[in-house]
């Protein structure tokens, strides 16, 4: 004779286990320390200094 199974704890099991897995992938892919976070903006901030400091001031306006 076969073992008595709860399917409602059968279900919960699977849902934890597929929310773990979806955690997991999402720290994988987002997660950064803050020395990371830091230093990525630190480079997107000295890069648009740079791009701002070379721009044309006549550049885009209609010359008459």
């Amino acid at each position: 004779m076969g073992d008595i199974v709860n399917l409602r704890l059968v279900r919960k099991r699977k849902a934890r286990a597929a929310e773990e897995e979806k955690a997991e992938k999402n720290r994988r892919l987002h997660g950064r320390n803050k020395g990371e976070k830091l230093r990525e903006r630190s480079e997107r901030l000295n890069r648009d200094a740079f791009l701002d400091g070379h721009k044309l001031e006549d550049a885009g306006r209609d010359r008459k």
